[in-house]
């Protein structure tokens, strides 16, 4: 797939994406500076996209802007004062091209990615807070965290006054107990009505959209204690005199208080977590640079806005700074360095006609491209997109407590409703009391805390343990998923390899030792910055020889370096450079294609015009590698190895570590091809890498696997990271995948089988053979008990046993 296709050009933001998109230069001399009443962007009269309206003319950047405008011009035009000197333009003011842009854009749910609007909400479905499909750098903190955090820290000590005063009031004395449950009611209301309202909009959202959901839970036990608890402190005389406990009727206020509060405190933890969620795309934005060095016809160069780049100008890229936007070099040559983007830590030479990509960066000469891609139609903005759709396109996690609790809501609400008239109808006086008590017992014993806490403890504990192993889960679905994979695609530069040049060996013509070799070409690369140069000095330091400074340096570019030491001159680089200067290679021809097969660089060193020997320096495989294929294979998975090398290096490293499938010369796109192609096959498909070039793949993937020791962009996108970067950190995870996901099914049972028990008893079942009624404080103290065996279950994790700690 050609990274420049498909392009989608939709919205003003994207204001240079083609060539019908292209801009007139901001100020010609010829024609006044005006502003596109649009985006705001310094437009002339020059412009070939103008508009009438009103009998006025307006002028545009763009074609895109022009029939924004045409379609609801009043949204972007202001009257400006009368001036006769003024160009007849007006400008659309900055709040309404916000609400312009903020109009565009498009919020989803994470858990239903079908679930988009153009505006901030709720899901329908979950009631999950909905977020933008596409990020951007300008974001700021959640407004709705921000609000969960008022919420939860003004009303803190009133749910920690009102807790004490339930545990411990009738002992310390302070007033008697029918008077303390008044204090606990007024203490109680700006909790509940105040910092618990979101939940029970949320929760009469999910009855009226006919979507049973946690929040139906959670307003159903707080709201059922809560209207209890007031009934029971306004009007105690309703109830039976069995229920007056050292003198008062026992209340919950405390129960409601401290759900609020906790689910405040979880969905503060989840709002963060979810913010990170992001985090990869908005990584991927930042690489590109925010401007870019314009020549102009004359000669004369400015720095512009990266938005004011047009496709067909001349932009001037010095040494140290990134390429603005993809073309083509039309002066000059340099070594890139394109390993933010590739993932490969060589740098490539480019000359006169090359292509270049975009956020590369330039690390030593200097360059005038022609730019030819631009805004959402360059390789960056490519992959942006591309990692956005993978991201939502991953089918949201199938938690087994979300499953069942439409069901359990309806039941139990029916339970309590049958309780309540059974009781109502046919049990004794004062039967409506003894129905309201017991329905009420029905709903605060079903309370969720128990079905709540299932999962969430497991995969706390569970992510606590994998850091304390060097595996970092990103979100819960890795954690359940990682366990079904089959199939494993790795990446090879960082992810088998280290990731680094390092000097592999010399190999010395006759008459001459390999140190001699290694001593001359670091003494010559002295004078380099190139990675390659850097792995042969460092090389010569570490064997403790002896480095001249060089007399003479001159880089040839891309083919090598020549210069004087002592009285040698010297000549190291490749080939090209060897026949360019006549020296013969042959007598070390087959020595260099071994080399060049196990995927290594080859430079040859020719001393006064004759070849003395050649340097070999490569990616060297990691020393954990080959134990980590074992472990993987000897599990079942099958192995896979996709990157952006040469192929005849990449069969090299596979023909090494003994992986049969390879794939060679990938691109982003490809990789994420590779992925789709494997799960539409049925595989289950984990991806293993660490550039910015398998961001896509690894957010596509069941499960993806970033090397903590690559790119911030890959472990962003990826749902699990390996901190050392070892593969053997898989068979670790999958290890605590298995065990988290049979201590979540037992936390489960041990909810229901609370429930399942609790509900029958709070409805009365066994009152007409026991007599026995369960108080709404007997339900509470079994809810808590829930709880209780929930928690400690899943810090049992804590201790199991994982085969590769």
């Amino acid at each position: 797939m050609d990274m420049h296709t498909h392009s989608r050009r939709h919205d003003h933001g994207d204001r240079t994406n083609a060539p019908k998109h292209a801009h007139p230069p901001d100020d010609d001399g010829a024609h006044p500076a005006l502003q596109d009443p649009v985006c705001g962007m310094p437009v002339t009269e020059a412009s070939t996209h103008k508009a009438e309206h009103a009998g006025r003319p307006y002028w545009f950047c763009s074609a895109g802007c022009r029939t924004k405008f045409l379609t609801t011009p009043q949204q972007y035009l202001q009257p400006v004062a009368a001036d006769p000197s003024a160009p007849a333009v007006e400008v659309a003011p900055a709040p309404a091209a916000a609400a312009a842009a903020a109009s565009s854009t498009v919020y989803t749910c994470p858990m239903h990615p079908e679930i988009r609007q153009d505006r901030p909400g709720n899901c329908p479905r979950c009631g999950m807070t909905l977020e933008p499909m596409l990020p951007s750098l300008e974001e700021e903190e959640n407004p709705e965290l921000i609000d969960f955090q008022k919420r939860f820290w003004r009303t803190l000590p009133l749910t920690v006054i009102v807790t004490v005063l339930a545990m411990f009031g009738h002992r310390l004395g302070w007033f008697d107990m029918a008077r303390q449950s008044w204090f606990e009611l007024v203490l109680t209301l700006p909790i509940v009505l105040w910092a618990g309202a979101p939940f029970f909009v949320r929760g009469a959202q999910s009855i009226v959209n006919r979507s049973p959901n946690m929040w139906t839970l959670i307003s159903l036990g707080t709201g059922a204690a809560f209207v209890y608890s007031v009934v029971a402190t306004v009007a105690p005389q309703v109830f039976p005199a069995s229920f007056v406990s050292m003198g008062r009727v026992a209340v919950y206020f405390e129960a409601a208080a401290v759900i609020i509060s906790l689910t405040l405190l979880g969905q503060m933890l989840e709002l963060k977590a979810r913010s990170q969620t992001s985090a990869a795309i908005k990584s991927l934005l930042g690489l590109a640079p925010k401007t870019a060095r314009r020549v102009a016809p004359d000669g004369t160069e400015a720095d512009v806005p990266l938005a004011h780049v047009h496709v067909g100008d001349l932009l001037r890229v010095r040494p140290g700074e990134k390429v603005p936007v993809d073309g083509v070099v039309t002066e000059g040559s340099s070594s890139l360095d394109e390993s933010m983007l590739t993932g490969e830590p060589l740098p490539v030479t480019k000359r006169v006609g090359d292509k270049l990509i975009g956020a590369t960066m330039n690390t030593s000469g200097a360059l005038v491209m022609r730019s030819e891609h631009v805004g959402s139609a360059t390789v960056l903005s490519q992959i942006v997109q591309m990692v956005a759709m993978a991201q939502r396109s991953r089918a949201p996690m199938q938690r087994m407590a979300d499953t069942v609790a439409g069901y359990f809501v309806m039941v139990v609400v029916g339970i309590a409703l049958l309780t309540f008239l059974g009781w109502g109808l046919f049990g004794p006086e004062p039967s409506w009391v003894y129905g309201l008590i017991n329905a009420v017992a029905v709903l605060i014993i079903a309370c969720p805390c128990a079905l709540g806490l299932a999962t969430p403890m497991s995969i706390m504990v569970a992510t606590g343990r994998g850091a304390a192993s060097g595996v970092l889960f990103r979100d819960a679905a890795a954690i359940e998923n990682l366990r079904r994979i089959d199939t494993l695609i790795v990446d090879k530069t960082g992810t088998l390899t280290e990731g680094r040049p390092s000097f592999e060996r010399a190999v010395a013509m006759a008459g001459h030792t390999e140190d001699e070799v290694l001593q001359l070409a670091a003494s010559l690369d002295q004078g380099s910055e190139h990675p390659l140069a850097a792995a042969i000095v460092t090389a010569a330091r570490g064997r403790g020889l002896t480095l001249q400074k060089p007399d003479q340096f001159d880089s040839e570019s891309g083919i090598g370096v020549r210069g004087k030491v002592g009285e040698k001159s010297l000549a190291l680089g490749n080939t090209a450079l060897m026949e360019q200067l006549g020296v013969d290679v042959a007598p070390l021809a087959a020595q260099a294609e071994v080399l060049r097969a196990q995927g290594a660089s080859v430079m040859h060193l020719a001393v006064d015009g004759r070849l003395i020997g050649l340097l070999a320096v490569s990616d060297p495989i990691k020393a954990t590698t080959p134990d980590a294929l074992a472990l993987l294979r000897a599990a079942g998975l099958r192995v896979v190895m996709a990157t952006g090398d040469g192929l005849t290096t990449a069969r090299a490293v596979g023909q090494r570590l003994g992986i049969e499938e390879v794939h060679g010369e990938v691109k982003p796109a490809d990789k994420l091809k590779l992925v789709e192609k494997l799960q539409a096959e049925g595989r289950r498909v984990a991806m293993a890498g660490d550039g910015i070039n398998d961001a896509p793949a690894l957010a596509r993937a069941d499960v993806g696997i970033a090397m903590g020791t690559g790119t911030d962009v890959a472990m962003n996108s990826a749902q699990l990271t390996l901190v050392k970067g070892d593969l053997r950190g898989i068979a670790t995870a999958r290890a605590l995948s298995v065990a988290t996901v049979a201590n979540m099914k037992q936390n489960l049972a041990f909810a229901f089988v609370y429930n399942a028990l609790g509900v029958p008893l709070a409805a009365g079942v066994l009152f007409p053979f026991t007599g026995w009624l369960l108080s709404p404080m007997i339900a509470a103290l079994a809810m808590s008990l829930s709880s209780a065996s929930v928690i400690s279950n899943a810090l049992r994790l804590r201790r199991a046993a994982l085969k590769q700690d």
